[in-house]
């Protein structure tokens, strides 16, 4: 009888930079499949490449079985992912140094991270490791599967989306995340009293943020008559106008990208809205 060789494993960091076998799980969208491609709607990321160092590889593969999760379309039970702890969900986390400070300095708090990039994987697992923090979980793929497919109504009790892409070019202001079609689908996800926060420095995108934000009913703007540094009356606005727009909060950690988009000049402006 011929003996059967051993089908080798593959380590995480290997199988998380693979194509994905089909859909509906886009591991990482730059290899993603024709029925992906070919499926028309919005999407949380721009397609982002990049090559791991030997540290986040080491992290990704010491730590992706216990606190990773592929975005697959498989629903998620919360409670058994972070017992008790209300759950934010965060789009967006780059190299995640921000979303490791502000799971250390809220551990009452799970927060469930989406990207794309593997490289901010391996990188945030490896802050997660530095810090002793469990209150994180790391979702691969795209975040708008994970909302439509995956978490339960009432469910969240935040939303953060800190420098989305701000596309820039008025041609591609239809890939933006935050509009009101994307915002259909993440109301439900909210439970009642959840914080809403958007951090953007292209000015013209948190202008778009604002009024998609401001125009649905069921969320409430914290900051009405806020212009970014503190509070100010409507009399006092030149234009009559209300930007509505919060102080940065201590919670939000400055990061190396908001540093640099100063640096250039920009303004940053940070929104936060409540789910009635």
């Amino acid at each position: 009888m011929t003996a059967t060789a051993p089908i080798p494993q593959q380590s995480p960091s290997a199988r998380l930079s693979a194509a994905p076998a089909g859909y509906p799980a886009p591991m990482y969208p730059h290899k993603a499949t024709e029925a992906q491609h070919r499926e028309r709607r919005i999407r949380s990321f721009q397609p982002r490449r990049g090559r791991m160092t030997n540290a986040q590889a080491g992290a990704l593969d010491r730590s992706w079985e216990t606190y990773g999760i592929p975005i697959d379309g498989s629903p998620l039970d919360l409670r058994e992912l972070f017992g008790d702890l209300p759950v934010t969900l965060e789009i967006g986390f780059g190299m995640g140094e921000t979303t490791a400070a502000m799971a250390a300095a809220d551990p009452a708090m799970g927060i469930l991270a989406a990207d794309v990039h593997t490289p901010g994987h391996g990188n945030l697992l490896g802050l997660l490791e530095r810090d002793g923090s469990e209150n994180v979980r790391l979702a691969a793929g795209d975040a708008v599967i994970l909302l439509r497919d995956m978490l339960p109504d009432a469910s969240l009790a935040g939303l953060r989306v800190y420098f989305a892409d701000p596309w820039p070019k008025p041609k591609h202001h239809k890939r933006r995340l935050i509009q009101s079609s994307f915002l259909d689908l993440v109301l439900p996800r909210l439970a009642p009293g959840a914080l809403v926060h958007c951090a953007t420095d292209w000015e013209p995108y948190a202008e778009q943020m604002l009024e998609v934000l401001s125009a649905a009913p069921e969320l409430e703007n914290l900051h009405p008559e806020g212009d970014g540094t503190g509070w100010l009356e409507p009399a006092d606005h030149p234009d009559g106008n209300t930007p509505g727009y919060a102080p940065r909060p201590e919670w939000r950690p400055v990061t190396k990208f908001e540093r640099a988009g100063i640096a250039k000049g920009h303004v940053v402006h940070d929104l936060l809205f409540r789910r009635r």
